[in-house]
């Protein structure tokens, strides 16, 4: 049973925390006594439970009408698991959403069906494309305070159409809901019954995931393990996770940056012995030369190269209250791997509201941009297009050490 990784996003007050609310609880998602604690927080007259209130966890959040971080909820049914990350609707938490969108397979937008598509939207489904993200549902919410109707719902769907050419989605699904009364999120409503597509929960279930396996295999050293007992003296492994791709032993593999070429003679997995390790394992690979590698270092297929570059063009999100210093040097953490940066140029702003670049160069908090930057080393990785599992990376600042831009390598 594999597990869908989605992400919900829309204008504030569209119904996110209550769309995510009636999914768990229509499909039978939400523990007995838990469902006791609902109730008795949920102060709406006439209303049983405030279905939001299941992924609006925190008393301060609840208390200001707000939802101000990425909540996570998980669920599973017969078919497939779930993890959601709820993000928040106002623009200056864009960050808490690309910190959602990172790990996602799936967007779920949702668009009031009285306001149509609007500038949040556009901007929803800008990062949640930019992140990498190839599936869309766009969830028509609210449907029933209009009388169902299906010309509001073709129009949207039409407005939506007519911006999809800017996106890189290559499969969105369109569904009129109502999550306060629950039409078309775990079972088709009777009271669309001119839409012919399928209710939410049965989308998510039959989405098809787009596998790591296919890409190029990538692997980075996470801990180089040498017991120091004497019964496993010559014992020599490298830990890490498969990021895509596949290994097998037997195959010839280059060690970057030191480009030795030797053989992989033997893969182990929770202490078993493999012989194919596919993305997302989590194994230590033994080689058949006896080589210095080090933490961060990478090993490739001898015929898959990755780029090798110093300079480098770059998405960059922008997290931090101070913004961005050109001729600063960075802290840019790939994977396991840690090179100092200097960010040389910014080349153009994004300006998502409009969809439309500038050459504004100051970049603050939430800002996207293009950028060139310089690392005090080769940087080994893959356009972020191509395979975003080693196309991307964090800055940090030396100085407060926090972590102040997402990279998406170009």
């Amino acid at each position: 049973m594999n597990t869908l990784r989605f992400i919900t996003a829309g204008n504030v007050d569209d119904g996110k925390s209550t769309l995510i609310g009636r999914l768990l609880y229509d499909s039978d998602s939400i523990h007995t006594d838990q469902l006791g604690v609902l109730k008795k927080q949920t102060k709406q007259e006439g209303v049983e439970i405030d279905l939001s209130l299941i992924t609006d966890g925190l008393r301060a959040e609840r208390e200001q009408g707000i939802t101000i971080d990425v909540a996570y909820k998980y669920f599973s049914t017969k078919k497939r698991k779930f993890i959601i990350a709820d993000a928040p609707g106002h623009e200056q938490y864009t960050r808490n959403m690309i910190t959602g969108a990172s790990n996602s397979d799936l967007i779920i937008i949702l668009v009031d069906a009285r306001k149509g598509i609007t500038e949040q939207t556009k901007r929803h489904a800008s990062i949640g494309s930019l992140m990498g993200i190839k599936k869309a549902i766009i969830a028509i919410n609210k449907i029933d305070l209009l009388n169902y109707s299906e010309a509001t719902f073709n129009q949207i769907k039409a407005d939506f159409e007519a911006i999809k050419s800017e996106l890189q989605f290559n499969e969105i699904s369109y569904i009129p809901v109502s999550a306060l009364v629950g039409d078309n999120i775990v079972t088709k409503s009777e009271n669309t019954n001119w839409y012919n597509g399928k209710a939410l929960l049965e989308t998510l279930e039959a989405i098809e995931l787009e596998t790591t396996e296919d890409l190029a295999p990538r692997f980075q050293v996470q801990w180089v393990i040498r017991p120091k007992d004497e019964a496993n003296h010559d014992y020599r492994g490298y830990a890490g996770l498969v990021l895509s791709g596949s290994y097998k032993v037997g195959d010839e593999v280059i060690i970057l940056p030191a480009n030795i070429l030797t053989k992989i003679i033997k893969i182990e997995n929770n202490l078993e012995s493999i012989k194919v390790a596919k993305a997302g394992d989590n194994i230590v690979l033994h080689f058949e030369s006896n080589i210095d590698i080090s933490r961060g270092d990478t090993v490739v297929l001898s015929d898959k190269l990755p780029t090798e570059s110093s300079q480098i063009n770059s998405w960059i999100s922008w997290l931090d209250n101070t913004p961005l210093q050109v001729g600063k040097t960075y802290l840019l953490q790939h994977r396991f791997k840690n090179v100092r940066v200097k960010i040389q140029e910014v080349n153009q702003k994004w300006n998502i509201n409009d969809w439309e670049f500038t050459n504004e160069k100051e970049i603050k908090l939430n800002d996207i941009a293009q950028i060139s930057l310089r690392t005090n080393q080769p940087l080994f990785y893959d356009a972020f297009d191509k395979n975003p599992k080693s196309g991307n990376a964090i800055l940090i600042d030396e100085t407060s050490n926090n972590t102040v831009g997402a990279l998406m390598f170009l």
